[in-house]
């Protein structure tokens, strides 16, 4: 069953009464579900706005996603998104969000981490790209300072993410990105989760969710509060 996640959101999309409906996000990561393979199960989810990547997922099955739900698809790259089997189905698919750069969806600003670094060879943990990441993404929120959604692989240090495991720890340049930007929703990949009590963490004014799977959003410009956190 699609875990579905109701968010409030700080803005509505446009001063169009109609646009203050919930933006409906089909979120997914890391592991496939299949159930989104069948056309009823997608038919049960019903009207989506949006698809959104947060890594470790095989180029054709996001392509099957946006296809089949035809609508936009902005996705970043994970550690296994490399290689030539993966490179080899990349012209099905948009180019990913390119790292630090603000991206407009209907209206939403979003903000796109793949895993840093280089994206040849084997996936090396690469903190001094993670800052350079930030930094950047820091930098052209100055100019806006509208509220941003945040897709990045890797969780920030120490919010949904598994400090038992270097590999799989977050990283510290984005927990300093989220306490300078404050974006009000963070979604990401990449933790197992055997390894967590809950998806969804928080580090100041930001709710953090781990999307690995697949997860509906509902972004509600009329919802006042985040629910209780178990």
């Amino acid at each position: 069953m699609i875990r579905r996640v109701r968010v409030p959101w700080p803005v509505a999309r446009s001063d169009d009464p109609d646009r203050a409906k919930p933006f409906r996000i089909l979120a997914v990561s890391d592991q496939r579900d299949d159930a989104l393979v069948l056309e009823v199960n997608r038919e049960a989810i019903g009207t989506i706005d949006a698809i959104v990547g947060a890594g470790d997922l095989e180029p054709e099955y996001l392509s099957m996603l946006a296809d089949a739900f035809r609508v936009p698809l902005l996705y970043v790259l994970g550690n296994h998104d490399r290689g030539a089997g993966w490179q080899s189905f990349t012209d099905h698919l948009p180019d990913p969000m390119p790292d630090g750069r603000i991206e407009h969806l209907d209206g939403l600003d979003v903000v796109g981490l793949s895993w840093p670094g280089t994206h040849r060879g084997r996936a090396v943990r690469d903190n001094g790209a993670a800052w350079r990441q930030a930094v950047r993404a820091w930098l052209r929120h100055l100019l806006k300072r509208r509220p941003l959604l945040v897709i990045s692989h890797v969780p920030p240090e120490g919010c949904g993410d598994d400090p038992s495991d270097p590999y799989h720890a977050g990283f510290a340049a984005y927990r300093w990105l989220a306490r300078r930007t404050h974006p009000p929703l963070w979604l990401h990949g990449h933790t197992t989760v055997a390894t967590q009590k809950t998806l969804v963490s928080e580090v100041d004014s930001t709710h953090l969710i781990n999307v690995t799977g697949a997860v509906l959003l509902e972004l509600d410009p009329l919802m006042e509060q985040w629910p209780a956190l178990n």
